[in-house]
């Protein structure tokens, strides 16, 4: 029973961090990537305590462990808990008339300030503590990753290829120019389809960088055949990934309830003959057997395909690794990211006259710390219509 008020703890705590507002809060702090690690951390704990719970009646070291283990989850569920309602604060606060004024209160009170950075020692304290946890079993769990990767499953993202004409992109053209020239120049290709990583932390805009790269003119000349496919945590079942890829092919065909046999070959025959280029958006995955058996399936196009892989994770990008070495997107620098701000925060995308606002504006820009999302999100807050 214990295992089983542990692992609905952990779940809880893990929707909470995959959540929106937290997730932006987390931006503008700058601990995206400490909560990430600490969402993954009981993510793994969660796989192990399915086999914990069969367990502990036979085995005291485990109701040990286990009651270790509880008494950390409970601390974290009151962490997360603060952060949350500091999250739902600061919504409460956005959304309210006096906009600009109350959200560079919020950026530069010293309270604020003292606030984050307890937050972030104490997200790296619990972090310590539950890997020291999760790795000191003198005992064998099974690890059931498939119970786990029903609650491991971020705020649902849906991507698509799009680019419109008015989207204001900053600070990635010569990024852009890297990742053409890994599409598109195949002399030194050693099988003909390969994979380009693109990788980096979350808000960096790896997703923005493959869309552009997708709809270039050059691309569209170069490849017969183009997909684009998102994915989530949950989605990198084989057969529902293939599914996936079919359907980005033919809008109109029918896969949902297609067994593999008939997916499979319908997917070795659309790519069959052809130049084609594979976007797999978010990929999160680590497990290097599913990935191989996918890869099997798409080694049927011609010489130079290309597979793009957008992943926060070194191990995804380690293990879908061809030839090419993995793409680190990097932050936007001090003018790349003062000027996106402008253009989300600013009427027509102009510095204004009030140097005040603009030193605030600046404040703001480097607690961002070069992560176009969270320069993004509080431009479009901050935007004054007067």
């Amino acid at each position: 029973m214990e295992a089983v008020v542990v692992s609905s703890m952990a779940e809880g705590i893990v929707k909470r961090l995959g959540s929106e507002a937290v997730r932006e809060i987390s931006l503008l702090w700058g601990v995206n990537e400490e909560l990430v690690g600490l969402e993954e951390t009981i993510s793994t704990i969660k796989a192990v305590l399915a086999d914990a719970e069969k367990k502990q009646i036979h085995k005291d070291q485990v109701k040990t462990w286990l009651s270790r283990l509880e008494d950390v989850v409970y601390e974290a569920d009151d962490l997360v808990d603060v952060i949350s309602t500091e999250a739902l604060r600061y919504q409460v606060m956005t959304n309210n008339t006096k906009t600009t004024k109350q959200v560079c209160t919020f950026f530069s009170t010293s309270n604020q300030l003292v606030f984050r950075h307890k937050m972030s020692h104490k997200i790296e304290s619990l972090k310590k503590k539950l890997a020291v946890i999760r790795d000191d079993r003198q005992f064998h769990l099974e690890e059931h990753y498939g119970e786990a990767q029903a609650v491991y499953n971020r705020a649902v993202r849906d991507t698509h290829s799009f680019v419109s004409k008015g989207e204001v992109i900053i600070g990635r053209d010569n990024n852009r120019m890297k990742i053409l020239q890994l599409l598109l120049d195949t002399k030194s290709d050693h099988e003909n389809v390969s994979v380009v990583n693109i990788m980096g932390h979350g808000g960096l805009g790896k997703t923005t960088l493959s869309r552009l790269v997708f709809n270039d003119e050059k691309v569209e000349k170069h490849f017969d055949l183009k997909m684009w496919v998102c994915l989530s945590d949950a989605d990198f079942g084989v057969r529902l990934l293939v599914a996936k890829i079919v359907k980005s092919i033919s809008n109109n065909e029918k896969v949902e309830n297609c067994e593999m046999e008939l997916l499979q070959k319908s997917l070795r025959e659309k790519i069959s003959g052809k130049r084609y280029l594979l976007v797999l958006d978010d990929l999160w995955n680590e497990n290097r057997e599913l990935w191989l058996k996918l890869k099997d399936l798409l080694l049927n196009g011609i010489d130079g395909s290309r597979i793009i892989v957008t992943t926060r994770s070194m191990v995804v990008a380690r293990i879908t690794k061809t030839t090419l070495e993995p793409y680190l997107l990097g932050n936007l620098d001090e003018d790349e990211s003062w000027s996106l701000f402008q253009k989300m925060a600013f009427k027509e995308g102009q510095e204004p006259n009030n140097s005040n606002i603009i030193q605030i504006g600046k404040e703001i820009v480097k607690k961002c710390k070069g992560i176009p999302l969270a320069i993004r999100t509080i431009g479009r807050m901050l935007y004054s219509k007067d």
